[in-house]
C-alpha cells in the first residue's frame, strides 16, 4: 500500500511538472531562428499538423506538439489562412496562431503613380526586388488580355492601371501585369465606354487622349479642361502640338535629355504631334481613372490653347492673341526674371 501511494504521488508530481512545463511553453515567447527575419509559407489546404511542422522547422514555435495544444485551446483551428508570413521577433504560440488566423500575410506594397510608361514601371518593379526590369517589359508585350479592347495594340502601354498593389514575394512580372490590366479594365467603367462611344472614340483613342491629359496636368479641376482643348483641336483640324508626345518620342529614341529644344519639335516620329496631325498612334503613358473620365467627358469649353503658370496650374485661352499674351507673361517674362536658358521643359508652350 505504501509503495502504491508513493507511486501515485510520483505520478501526480510528474503530471504537475508536465502541466507546468506545458503552461510555460504556451506562454513563453520563442524565437529559434538566427536571421533577422524568417518567412513561412502556408499552402492552401494545409492541416494543423503540417502547419505546426513548418513553423517548428522554421524556428517560429518550439515544437509541433506545443503548437497543436495552443491551437486546440485557441479554437482557431478552422480559421488559419494560407499565405506567406514574416516573423522577426519572439512570439508565444498564441500570438503566432492569432497572426495566421488574421491572415496577416507578408506583402510588398508597390505604387505605380499615374502617367508612367512601361519602362518607368519596369524600373519600379525591379527596385522592389520582384524581378528584372526586362522581365516586366517582356510581360507587357502580352496583348492577349486587351485584344478585344484594342486590336491595334502592340504592347500594353496605357493599359497597366496605376495603383498601389500589395504583392507577395513570389509575384513575378506576368502575374503583376495581368493584375494591372485587370485594374485597367475595372477602371474603364461602362459609363466611360458609353461616353467615349458617343464621341466616336475607340478605346485606343480614348486611352491615348487620356494619357495626354494625364501627362499635361495633375490637377483634378484641369483635367476635363485640358481634354476639351485637345478635343477642340481635333475637331477643327489643328495640330495637337503636345509636348509630352515629343518627350515620349525622344525617350523611345533615347534622345531625351530632360528638356525639349526647338529642333526637337521637328523630330521625325509619328508620336510627334508638332509634326504629325491628329492623335499619336497610341497611349504615351498609363492614365488614371480621372483622366479616363476627363477624356470621355471633356469640359464644355471653347479653349484652344493653354500655357503653364509654372506652379502646376495652367492659363487657358480661346484665341491666339490671348494665348500669346499669356505666353509672354508666364513663359517669356517668367524665364527672363529667373534668368533661365533657352530650352523648354515639360509643360511649356501649348
Amino acid at each position: 500500500m505504501k509503495r502504491f501511494l508513493i507511486f501515485v504521488l510520483f505520478v501526480v508530481i510528474m503530471g504537475g511538472a508536465a502541466t507546468f512545463s506545458m503552461y510555460a511553453r504556451l506562454n513563453e515567447p520563442y524565437r529559434g531562428f538566427e536571421a533577422a527575419e524568417q518567412f513561412v509559407d502556408i499552402p492552401a489546404g494545409a492541416g494543423s499538423r503540417a502547419i505546426g511542422d513548418r513553423l517548428a522547422a522554421a524556428g517560429v514555435v518550439r515544437d509541433p506538439w506545443t503548437f497543436r495544444v495552443a491551437l486546440y485551446l485557441s479554437r482557431q483551428g478552422r480559421h488559419l489562412k494560407a499565405g506567406e508570413y514574416r516573423f522577426d521577433n519572439a512570439m508565444t504560440p498564441e500570438q503566432v496562431i492569432d497572426k495566421i488566423a488574421r491572415g496577416d500575410v507578408y506583402v510588398i506594397p508597390v505604387t505605380f503613380p499615374e502617367g508612367l510608361t512601361i519602362a518607368e514601371m519596369a524600373r519600379i518593379f525591379e527596385d522592389h526586388g520582384l524581378g528584372t526590369a526586362s522581365s516586366f517589359v517582356d510581360a507587357a508585350k502580352d496583348i492577349s488580355q486587351i485584344r478585344d479592347l484594342d486590336p491595334l495594340a502592340k504592347d500594353l502601354e496605357g493599359y497597366l492601371f496605376p495603383e498601389t498593389y500589395s504583392l507577395s514575394r513570389q509575384t513575378d512580372a506576368p502575374r503583376l501585369v495581368h493584375q494591372m490590366v485587370a485594374g485597367f479594365e475595372h477602371a474603364l467603367s461602362e459609363e466611360i465606354r458609353a461616353a467615349a462611344a458617343a464621341r466616336h472614340l475607340s478605346i485606343r483613342q480614348l486611352v491615348t487622349l487620356a494619357s495626354i491629359v494625364e501627362k499635361e496636368t495633375a490637377r483634378a479641376d484641369e483635367r476635363p479642361v485640358v481634354a476639351a482643348v485637345y478635343s477642340n483641336r481635333l475637331r477643327v483640324g489643328m495640330p495637337l502640338q503636345c509636348d509630352p508626345t515629343v518627350i515620349y518620342a525622344l525617350t523611345r529614341a533615347r534622345r531625351y535629355d530632360g528638356n525639349i529644344h526647338k529642333a526637337d519639335l521637328s523630330f521625325d516620329s509619328p508620336y510627334n504631334t508638332y509634326r504629325y496631325p491628329g492623335l499619336p498612334p497610341g497611349p504615351i503613358a498609363s492614365p488614371g481613372r480621372a483622366s479616363l473620365e476627363a477624356a470621355a467627358n471633356p469640359a464644355t469649353a471653347d479653349f484652344l490653347y493653354f500655357v503653364s503658370r509654372n506652379d502646376g496650374s495652367h492659363e487657358f485661352a480661346r484665341t491666339l492673341d490671348e494665348h500669346n499674351r499669356n505666353v509672354q507673361k508666364y513663359q517669356v517674362q517668367y524665364f527672363k526674371d529667373h534668368r533661365s536658358g533657352g530650352s523648354r521643359g515639360p509643360g511649356g508652350l501649348k
